[in-house]
Protein backbone atom coordinates (compact mmCIF):
# COMPACT_ATOMS: atom_id res chain seq x y z
CA UNK A 1 0.00 0.00 0.00
CA UNK A 2 1.58 3.42 -0.82
CA UNK A 3 1.72 5.52 1.89
CA UNK A 4 -0.02 9.29 1.60
CA UNK A 5 1.87 11.33 3.72
CA UNK A 6 -1.22 14.11 4.03
CA UNK A 7 -2.74 11.09 6.15
CA UNK A 8 0.06 9.38 7.77
CA UNK A 9 2.33 9.90 10.92
CA UNK A 10 6.21 9.13 10.81
CA UNK A 11 6.91 6.95 13.29
CA UNK A 12 10.40 5.96 14.81
CA UNK A 13 11.06 2.97 17.40
CA UNK A 14 14.07 3.24 18.67
CA UNK A 15 16.46 1.19 21.36
CA UNK A 16 19.77 2.17 22.99
CA UNK A 17 21.21 0.07 20.63
CA UNK A 18 19.60 0.06 17.59
CA UNK A 19 16.65 1.41 15.18
CA UNK A 20 13.72 -1.06 16.30
CA UNK A 21 11.27 0.41 13.29
CA UNK A 22 10.91 3.22 11.51
CA UNK A 23 7.76 4.09 8.72
CA UNK A 24 4.73 5.45 7.91
CA UNK A 25 1.68 4.63 10.16
CA UNK A 26 -2.35 5.92 10.37
CA UNK A 27 -2.14 5.38 14.62
CA UNK A 28 0.05 4.61 17.13
CA UNK A 29 -0.91 3.31 21.02
CA UNK A 30 1.41 3.35 24.05
CA UNK A 31 1.46 3.22 27.82
CA UNK A 32 2.74 5.79 29.86
CA UNK A 33 3.35 7.30 32.84
CA UNK A 34 -0.16 8.81 32.93
CA UNK A 35 -2.35 6.07 31.46
CA UNK A 36 -2.87 4.46 27.72
CA UNK A 37 -2.78 6.64 24.83
CA UNK A 38 -3.46 6.36 20.98
CA UNK A 39 -1.88 9.25 18.57
CA UNK A 40 -3.80 9.99 15.30
CA UNK A 41 -2.31 12.40 12.81
CA UNK A 42 -2.39 16.20 14.09
CA UNK A 43 -2.02 15.16 17.47
CA UNK A 44 -1.07 17.90 20.04
CA UNK A 45 2.19 17.87 20.70
CA UNK A 46 3.16 15.83 23.49
CA UNK A 47 5.82 14.62 25.91
CA UNK A 48 5.69 11.57 28.52
CA UNK A 49 7.59 9.06 30.25
CA UNK A 50 6.95 5.20 28.54
CA UNK A 51 6.45 2.24 30.87
CA UNK A 52 7.13 -0.88 30.23
CA UNK A 53 4.53 -2.26 28.23
CA UNK A 54 3.17 -2.50 24.58
CA UNK A 55 3.67 -0.18 21.99
CA UNK A 56 1.08 -0.81 18.66
CA UNK A 57 1.48 1.00 15.34
CA UNK A 58 -0.92 0.38 12.61
CA UNK A 59 1.65 1.19 10.08
CA UNK A 60 0.74 1.18 6.19
CA UNK A 61 1.76 -1.87 5.90
CA UNK A 62 0.51 -3.51 8.73
CA UNK A 63 0.00 -3.98 12.15
CA UNK A 64 3.50 -3.85 14.21
CA UNK A 65 3.56 -4.73 17.94
CA UNK A 66 6.95 -4.42 20.06
CA UNK A 67 7.30 -4.26 23.46
CA UNK A 68 9.58 -1.51 25.18
CA UNK A 69 10.75 -0.78 28.77
CA UNK A 70 11.52 2.24 30.34
CA UNK A 71 11.72 5.88 28.61
CA UNK A 72 9.74 8.55 26.12
CA UNK A 73 7.54 9.09 23.90
CA UNK A 74 7.35 12.59 22.01
CA UNK A 75 4.64 13.50 19.53
CA UNK A 76 5.20 16.99 16.97
CA UNK A 77 4.35 17.73 13.98
CA UNK A 78 3.33 14.17 12.56
CA UNK A 79 6.17 12.62 14.54
CA UNK A 80 6.03 10.52 16.53
CA UNK A 81 9.83 9.02 18.64
CA UNK A 82 9.49 6.47 20.90
CA UNK A 83 12.87 5.96 22.41
CA UNK A 84 13.28 3.36 24.99
CA UNK A 85 15.87 1.49 26.96
CA UNK A 86 15.33 -1.93 25.04
CA UNK A 87 12.70 -2.73 22.44
CA UNK A 88 11.53 -5.77 20.47
CA UNK A 89 9.08 -6.71 18.03
CA UNK A 90 7.34 -9.44 18.84
CA UNK A 91 8.65 -11.61 15.84
CA UNK A 92 12.26 -11.41 17.97
CA UNK A 93 11.18 -12.15 21.59
CA UNK A 94 12.37 -15.46 22.79
CA UNK A 95 8.87 -16.62 24.35
CA UNK A 96 11.12 -19.06 26.50
CA UNK A 97 13.22 -16.50 28.11
CA UNK A 98 11.20 -14.09 28.68
CA UNK A 99 9.04 -16.79 30.45
CA UNK A 100 12.14 -17.32 32.67
CA UNK A 101 12.49 -13.40 32.99
CA UNK A 102 8.94 -13.33 34.31
CA UNK A 103 9.40 -16.29 37.11
CA UNK A 104 12.40 -15.00 38.46
CA UNK A 105 11.04 -11.49 38.80
CA UNK A 106 8.11 -13.04 40.16
CA UNK A 107 10.15 -15.09 43.07
CA UNK A 108 12.57 -11.75 43.26
CA UNK A 109 9.32 -9.50 44.40
CA UNK A 110 10.27 -6.85 41.68
CA UNK A 111 7.09 -5.56 40.38
CA UNK A 112 8.98 -3.61 37.67
CA UNK A 113 10.60 -6.35 36.79
CA UNK A 114 7.60 -8.15 36.48
CA UNK A 115 5.80 -5.75 34.50
CA UNK A 116 8.75 -5.43 31.78
CA UNK A 117 8.69 -9.81 31.95
CA UNK A 118 4.62 -9.59 31.13
CA UNK A 119 5.35 -6.63 28.24
CA UNK A 120 7.85 -9.07 26.94
CA UNK A 121 5.57 -12.26 26.82
CA UNK A 122 2.47 -10.47 25.71
CA UNK A 123 4.04 -8.61 22.52
CA UNK A 124 4.07 -12.15 20.21
CA UNK A 125 0.05 -12.73 20.98
CA UNK A 126 -0.54 -9.12 20.58
CA UNK A 127 0.69 -9.32 16.80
Amino acid sequence: MASDSTKTLRVELVAADRVVWSGEATEVSARTAEGDIGVLRDHAPLLSLLVPGLVRIDSTEGRVVAAVEEGFISVADNRVSILSEDAALASEIDVAQAQAALEAAQAAGDELAVLRAEAWLAAPKAS
